[in-house]
């Protein structure tokens, strides 16, 4: 009894303030906070481990659709920056490739559903919080989950591997940091990505600009790449910084315009707010996500580690950008978030 009364006063404890930064947990909810720039993210790691708020000056640079964090977690998939795993956007079938092989996905379990599997199946599956801390120079929160001890994951995609998240506060500027550890005696395909729902405030969705940092356009039917790429021109007018009046996206973008430090960079902005998603080296594609209609007031800058249908694609000769982590060893990157306008 002792223990338990311990790990609830934990949970709701506020860990000391540095300055500029602080972060504690109450309950389901992270916070982290940036005093300085008046920026705050809360994360969820109940509830896939997502970041569901970015608040600059009171305003959210994330979509949330909802009354209160708890209506969040029973209703809210779809919104804040939910982490797709252990594959993320479409396959083509009830199975994905890797070394080779064909893994069948089993539609019974109830967590992978037919017939074009997506997303995988953690994005609102529980993680373990590691630390919660803040001190001179950031707040983060570092959490983790175990994909090798869940008898109904492992059927499912059966290289035993855990997931460390660190969601990280910087001057103002949010870096979501993955590491995926292979456990297993197999090279492991890396085909996870992200799909974060951002928007500006200060101006209507058809007076937003945008830029996407890619060259070419992967051709789809479906939702699914064909193999064929075009470039983004044919797509996208004027994608270093065009309107979004009028546009509608669901679609893939590889050969992504770097750095000298290998990072690429999109953009939202209205009037004064803007909200720049840069990538790091290891997401090799972006899909963009733009939908028609009221109401669907956001877009959508997703770090994917490959094109959809990667583990598949790559299996018939159409991808050559497949990653995979050798037994033993990890995988990680980055992308950051950077608001400012506000």
């Amino acid at each position: 009894m002792r223990s338990l009364i311990l790990a609830v006063t934990l949970c709701t404890l506020a860990l000391p303030a540095f300055g500029q930064y602080s972060a504690h947990q109450d309950g389901d909810v992270v916070s982290l906070e940036d005093a300085k720039n008046q920026t705050v993210v809360s994360i969820m790691p109940s509830h896939g481990n997502n970041a569901f708020q970015m608040t600059v000056k009171g305003k959210n640079v994330l979509q949330f659709p909802f009354a209160s964090a708890a209506q969040f977690k029973s209703r809210g998939s779809y919104s804040g920056i939910p982490f797709l795993g252990p594959w993320a956007n479409r396959l083509d079938e009830m199975a994905f490739y890797a070394n080779g092989k064909k893994y069948q996905l089993n539609s019974g379990l109830g967590n992978v559903r037919g017939p074009v599997p997506m997303h995988g199946f953690l994005m609102t599956a529980p993680w373990e919080v590691v630390e919660v801390k803040a001190d001179q120079e950031s707040a983060w929160v570092t959490s983790r989950i175990e994909v090798y001890k869940q008898p109904d994951w492992m059927a499912q995609f059966p290289f035993a591997h855990t997931v460390e998240m660190t969601h990280r506060l910087k001057n103002g500027i949010l870096e979501v940091a993955l590491k995926l550890n292979n456990l297993s005696a197999a090279p492991m395909p890396v085909a996870i990505g992200f799909h974060p729902y951002f928007q500006v405030n200060d101006a209507p969705r058809d007076e937003w600009t945008f830029s996407v940092g890619a060259k070419t356009h992967w051709i789809g039917k479906q939702n699914l790449p064909t193999g064929e790429k075009e470039p983004i021109a044919n797509v996208i007018t004027n994608a270093a910084g065009g309107s979004l009046k009028g546009v509608k996206l669901d679609d893939v973008f590889g050969d992504l315009i770097r750095d000298a430090s290998g990072k690429s960079t999109m953009w939202v902005q209205g009037k004064s707010e803007r909200v720049e998603v840069t990538f790091g080296p290891k997401y090799r594609a972006a899909v963009v996500y733009f939908p028609a209609g009221p109401g669907q007031n956001f877009i959508c800058f997703e770090p994917m580690a490959g094109i959809t249908d990667s583990m598949n694609l790559a299996q018939k000769g159409l991808y050559d950008e497949l990653q995979y982590i050798a037994p033993g060893q990890s995988w990680e990157e980055s992308f950051w978030i950077k608001p400012s306008g506000f």
